[in-house]
């Protein structure tokens, strides 16, 4: 099958209410296009690199999402056009944010990255470094970032009830963060998980936003 008919096959198993970020890292421009001209806005880069080219030779109104790990030398080349930030794991990396968003009178949406994988491998925030973070002096002064939720990446395991527990640990850190911290934040309303290979689940475990690449693209181009 071709891009758009993998497109429309995900798509019909997604709620109106969750986002569909197409994870287009290592895709060449003319799939990026197929999917947008079926009506995709939202695509994920994990490359500061990428993501700056890609915006420069694609349409406007995409919605760049910078979904790898990033380190805080890079914002600065995607400040002036991201769209969401999805893995902030540190205080200082969403101050330098916050820093080049103002250079450019913009407030840029970010995801916290919480870890709730077993892997050692995966970045991000524990429970107790994410209510730091949000409660420090620090951040209660940034003016031009805006935090929209968490992000988690479950472990690859093949064990369902394993992924469906990490999805569950990170609902709970969203639903803590929001009673005691964000309250009054209407926009703080985004529980990011879910890939190609469990995102149905995520999506009965309450996600908000996936994002999806091999099922769309096919397998990455390295």
């Amino acid at each position: 099958m071709g891009v758009v008919e993998n497109l429309n096959n995900v798509r019909k198993h997604l709620p109106a209410s969750v986002t569909l970020v197409a994870v287009s890292k290592t895709k060449p421009d003319g799939m990026i296009l197929e999917a947008y001209q079926a009506g995709q806005r939202d695509f994920g880069e994990n490359k500061v690199q990428d993501l700056a080219a890609k915006k420069e030779r694609l349409p406007g109104d995409i919605r760049w999402h910078m979904i790898g790990h990033l380190q805080s030398n890079k914002v600065k080349y995607i400040a002036p056009f991201v769209h969401m930030i999805h893995g902030v794991d540190s205080l200082k990396l969403l101050g330098v944010i916050n820093t080049e968003a103002q250079k450019h009178h913009r407030v840029i949406d970010c995801l916290l990255q919480v870890r709730i994988a077993e892997e050692e491998t995966k970045f991000g925030l524990t429970r107790d470094e994410a209510f730091d973070m949000v409660r420090s002096d620090h951040f209660m002064g940034m003016t031009h970032v805006r935090l929209r939720g968490v992000m988690g990446m479950a472990t690859y395991t093949e064990n369902r009830e394993q992924i469906r527990a990490e999805f569950q640990r990170l609902n709970r850190i969203f639903d803590e963060l929001k009673a005691s911290v964000f309250a009054r934040e209407n926009h703080f309303d985004q529980r990011s998980y879910g890939m190609s290979g469990d995102y149905l689940l995520a999506v009965e475990e309450g996600s908000s936003m996936v994002r999806i690449g091999s099922l769309i693209f096919g397998l990455r181009n390295y």
